[in-house]
């Protein structure tokens, strides 16, 4: 693929506090790529610098190769949408549609073209003369979208544009963009701190924290591979618990052994381990390596969640077999959904108490 986007060692800082600490990014043409984290980890910052709207303190933003560091945001070749959607209340949606063609001096029939792709493009047909103020949330942010998409931007740069809708809605409009995407054939960038949102739309994936990239790839390789525990904890739900790799394809935590894929580990090296809740296996106490009690059963429909107690730790498990609160059970884990991480900063961690399985930061 093509690069159409590169962040060259970029650093923003605001008096004392370091927004981004030496992003290093390149985004590919025609890809659909997510920056995501939570609050406050500089994912915004990155799209604003992106597209314009901010000057990093360090580093510079390459377009196809060529610095539009010093390009103002209306001359570079690519279109934001904010969570707030900045339609005019005073036009209808064929005049917000309409608006970048009209202070490009387009031609009055290549104006009208256009409005009428955008709308038979985001299922706005005869919306023509609404007024923007009596539409529905999820229309206001597909005027948006088609005012974006008028203007023929080669990057369509999103942040946060779903925020604000219902969850049905929410979920039916990350299929449209990404068909969209797809049709339209442009680099969408995309921000959120949803990682279901993030899983179902995007090609690329940059889950970031504290200013840095922490793990970039396809959102599959992000979920079954992460590289730290934040990662973990942040895409999906895991257990994550403390373990000591004897060997190459040989570990131990909750005072069990595990055969496992992973090496390249110094013998007796303390580990994180990541297991998914649905990659374990709930069984017959004499069955598992694990041994341990139901403490919680929540029916979420398509599967059970269980939590068991076992050697300190409260796993979560996910099965569409329930085991009942207050049985004793068994726990087992094959080799290949057991994922070995080196320990962060090489400490570990240090609460008291029971432990449990990390939730999703959504």
């Amino acid at each position: 693929m093509n690069r159409i986007i590169d962040l060259v060692d970029v650093s923003m800082t605001y008096g004392k506090q370091t927004v981004l600490n030496h992003v290093d990014l390149y985004i590919n043409q025609n890809e659909f790529l997510t920056l995501l984290g939570p609050s406050g980890c500089g994912k915004t910052t990155t799209l604003r610098i992106i597209g314009g709207f901010e000057q990093p303190t360090t580093g510079d933003v390459l377009f196809n190769g060529t610095s539009i560091l010093h390009t103002p945001p209306h001359k570079r070749p690519l279109n934001t949408i904010f969570q707030r959607y900045a339609l005019f209340p005073h036009l209808d949606v064929a005049g917000n549609v309409a608006f970048g063609l009209k202070i490009k001096k387009k031609p009055r029939e290549v104006i009208n073209k256009k409005i009428a792709d955008m709308l038979r493009l985001v299922n706005l047909e005869g919306y023509e003369s609404r007024s923007t103020l009596s539409l529905s949330g999820g229309q206001q942010q597909r005027v948006a979208i088609a005012r974006a998409l008028a203007n023929e931007p080669q990057v369509l740069l999103l942040d946060e544009p779903l925020g604000a809708l219902d969850l049905q809605l929410r979920k039916e409009m990350q299929v449209e963009l990404k068909n969209m995407q797809r049709e339209l054939g442009i680099t969408f960038v995309f921000v959120t701190h949803d990682q279901e949102e993030a899983l179902t739309m995007s090609d690329t994936i940059a889950v970031m924290n504290e200013g840095r990239i922490l793990q970039i790839g396809k959102p599959e390789d992000i979920y079954n591979e992460p590289k730290n525990a934040f990662v973990a904890r942040f895409i999906g739900e895991s257990n994550i618990l403390e373990g000591i790799m004897r060997e190459d394809f040989r570990v131990s935590f909750a005072n069990a052994e595990f055969a496992c894929i992973d090496k390249g580990f110094a013998q007796n090296e303390a580990v994180d381990i990541v297991v998914r809740p649905e990659d374990v296996r709930i069984c017959a106490q004499n069955e598992g390596r694990v041994k341990g009690r139901v403490t919680q059963v929540i029916f979420k429909g398509v599967h059970y969640e269980m939590h068991v107690e076992a050697q300190g730790f409260l796993w979560k498990i996910h099965s569409t077999v329930q085991a009942p609160a207050g049985e004793e059970v068994g726990l087992d884990i094959a080799p290949d959904l057991i994922h070995v991480m080196k320990k962060e900063n090489g400490k570990r961690n240090t609460e008291s108490g029971i432990k449990g399985a990390e939730g999703s930061a959504s």
